[in-house]
């Protein structure tokens, strides 16, 4: 079952297993979105979460005449923005784990380019850690990325341009 089709059935029904179908199918996008909006796998579980309970209490507003991954990632992107208020300044990424390794060396050296990387991302204001999560990390077009994080399309460009610069500088002091 695509997307919409649940989220339609979902916002229609009353039925617990449409919403669950949802959970799983997009479980592990939110909290990869989540982890590299929050930069810590704790906040990020706990926002994926809270993105589930949220789309749960108001799935039944979901215009269904409207995509429904827009809306998916609209309420991660707030979510994560509550978090980023509740705690200053940004946590440490130390408990961000590579992935398996197929041999021990390129396994280290991707590992610490990935930490490199998501701190980096930590280390940009935002809104541009958004717009580049958002657009260069899940490949979401200039134009969905705006109306997910209610600005224009010449800002996001902005943004995403300047996040960039930024990472480049960054990562140019480890090489």
């Amino acid at each position: 079952m695509t997307l919409d089709l649940a989220a339609f059935r979902l916002a229609k029904s009353t039925d617990t297993t449409d919403f669950e179908q949802i959970m799983l199918l997009h479980e592990r996008q939110v909290y990869r979105t989540a982890l590299r909006l929050l930069g810590n796998v704790a906040d990020a579980q706990d926002a994926a979460q809270e993105v589930f309970l949220r789309l749960h209490k108001h799935h039944r507003s979901f215009d269904t005449s409207r995509p429904y991954a827009p809306w998916l990632y609209r309420v991660t992107v707030n979510v994560c923005r509550d978090t980023l208020r509740r705690r200053r300044p940004m946590a440490s990424l130390d408990g961000v784990e590579p992935a398996a390794p197929a041999e021990a060396a390129d396994a280290v050296e991707r590992g610490e380019q990935r930490r490199r990387v998501l701190d980096a991302l930590a280390r940009l204001p935002e809104k541009e850690r958004a717009a580049v999560v958002l657009r260069d990390i899940e490949g979401l077009p200039t134009g969905e990325v705006a109306r997910i994080l209610g600005s224009s399309e010449a800002t996001v460009r902005s943004q995403t341009s300047k996040a960039r610069v930024k990472i480049r500088q960054f990562l140019r002091r480890y090489l």
